[in-house]
C-alpha cells in the first residue's frame, strides 16, 4: 500500500509503534545534489503486512520521526547508516534502536559485506528480482514492478534479524553485536566527517606536506559550505583533483591556479576570491592538520612481526567464535596499533583499544606487553 497522506501515515505510524520490530529501507536518487533526494520509503511490520511511504507527497515526516526515535520499537535496516543519515535529515529525529542486518551478519560467521539480496538467498533461499535498481524513484506513478522491488527489501527483515541472532555462537559474542549496534543511535557514526575533517577523505591528501595539508583543509572547508547552500555535489563547484593540484603546489595567485591546474574558466569567475581567501588560510593558519588516514606506515622488522602475530590471532580466534575477522579492523587500522605498541608511532585512540574489540584482542595485547 502507497502512503500519500498524512492521516494515512499516522495510522500506520500508530500500528507500527505496537510493534517489537519493523523493517525499514529508502530510495533515493542523488546525482545533481549534494543531499540524497529521498524519493520512497519502505515500511515493514510483517512480511505480509509492508508500505510505501511517499516522501513526495507527504511533506512533514515529523511522524515518522517519532518512530524512528522511539526507543521501544527495533527499526531493522540492512546497512543501516546512509538510510539512518538520509531519514534522520528528512524527519528531525535522531533514530534509536537499530538493528543492522549486514553488521549482524559479520558476527554469525557470514561476511558483514553482503548484499541484502544474496543474505537473503542464504538464510531463505528466496531470490530477489534485483532488476529496480536504476529505477528514478523521484517519478510517478510508480509500475508493479518497482512497487514490488521496493516492498521485497523490507519483506524479509524481521525474518533475517531472528535467524541472525539464532546463529551467533554463545552470549558473549551476541553482546558485543549489541554493543557495536549501539553505535547506530549516535549520529556522528552516520552523518558523516565535520566539515574541518573532510579534507582527510581527499584520497591524494596522504601524498601532501604539512602546509599543502593545512591549504586543503581549508579549501575543502569552503568547498562544503558552498555545495551545501547550493545543494550541489562538491566535485561540481571544484573537483578534488584541482584542489589538490593548489595544495601540492602551494600557489597562492589565481593566475598560477588558471594556469596550472583545470580549474573552469566559470569556477574561477565565481570562486575565485574565496578560493585565495581559503588558500590564504591555509597558509597563515598555526592548527597543524591532522595526519590522513591513508599515509603510507612504514614498518619496521619488529612492527612486521608483531602484524603477522596480530593477523594470525586475529583469523584463528574469529573462525573459533563464528565472527567475520574484517569486523575486528582493517589493515591501515592494525598496522597503526602494532606501531602504538611498539611505540614506534604517535599514540592514537583506535576502537581495537577499546569495548568489545579490546576483550577479542586481550591475549594479543597481554603478549605484546
Amino acid at each position: 500500500m502507497m502512503i500519500t497522506t498524512l492521516k494515512d501515515l499516522q495510522e500506520l505510524i500508530d500500528r507500527a509503534g505496537r510493534c517489537d520490530a519493523i523493517g525499514l529501507d529508502t530510495e533515493f536518487v542523488w546525482e545533481r545534489t549534494y543531499y540524497p533526494r529521498l524519493g520512497l520509503i519502505q515500511l515493514a511490520l510483517s512480511d505480509e503486512d509492508c508500505h510505501l511511504i511517499d516522501p513526495l507527497a507527504i511533506k512533514d515526516l515529523s511522524e515518522l520521526g517519532s518512530l524512528l526515535a522511539n526507543p521501544n520499537v527495533i527499526k531493522i535496516f540492512h546497512d543501516a547508516p546512509q538510510d539512518l543519515a538520509i531519514l534522520s535529515r528528512a524527519t528531525g529525529a535522531t533514530p534509536k534502536n537499530i538493528f543492522d542486518t549486514r553488521l549482524a551478519a559479520g558476527f554469525t560467521g557470514l561476511s558483514a559485506t553482503l548484499s541484502l539480496s544474496k543474505l537473503i538467498k542464504i538464510l531463505l533461499d528466496i531470490d530477489l528480482d534485483k532488476t529496480e535498481t536504476r529505477t528514478n524513484w523521484l517519478k510517478r506513478p510508480l509500475d508493479k514492478g518497482q512497487i514490488e522491488y521496493a516492498l521485497d527489501d523490507v519483506r524479509y527483515l524481521r525474518a533475517i534479524r531472528i535467524l541472525l541472532i539464532s546463529s551467533i555462537i554463545g552470549p558473549e559474542i551476541k553482546s558485543w553485536l549489541y554493543e557495536e549496534l549501539e553505535l547506530l543511535d549516535d549520529p556522528s557514526f552516520y552523518m558523516g566527517p565535520k566539515d574541518d575533517e573532510r579534507y582527510l577523505k581527499i584520497k591524494a591528501a596522504a601524498n601532501l606536506d604539512p602546509l599543502g595539508l593545512s591549504i586543503l583543509r581549508e579549501l575543502s572547508i569552503w568547498r562544503e559550505k558552498e555545495a551545501r547552500n547550493a545543494n550541489r555535489p562538491r566535485g561540481h563547484i571544484v573537483p578534488d583533483t584541482v584542489l589538490c593540484d593548489i595544495a601540492r603546489k602551494h600557489l597562492d595567485n589565481l593566475e598560477l591556479i588558471k594556469a596550472e591546474t583545470k580549474l573552469s574558466s566559470r569556477a574561477a569567475t565565481h570562486f575565485g576570491d574565496k578560493i585565495m581567501g581559503a588558500i590564504k588560510r591555509g597558509l597563515t593558519s598555526k592548527e597543524q592538520p591532522g595526519d590522513p588516514t591513508r599515509k603510507t606506515l612504514r614498518l619496521s622488522k619488529k612492527d612486521k612481526e608483531t602484524l603477522a602475530r596480530l593477523n594470525q590471532l586475529v583469523q584463528v580466534k574469529s573462525e573459533v567464535q563464528g565472527i567475520d575477522p574484517t569486523i575486528i579492523g582493517n589493515g591501515q587500522e592494525f598496522k597503526y596499533l602494532v606501531k602504538i605498541l611498539n611505540k614506534s608511532c604517535e599514540s592514537k585512540m583506535l576502537r581495537q583499544m577499546e569495548g568489545w574489540r579490546k576483550k577479542f584482542l586481550e591475549d594479543f595485547f597481554r603478549q605484546s606487553a
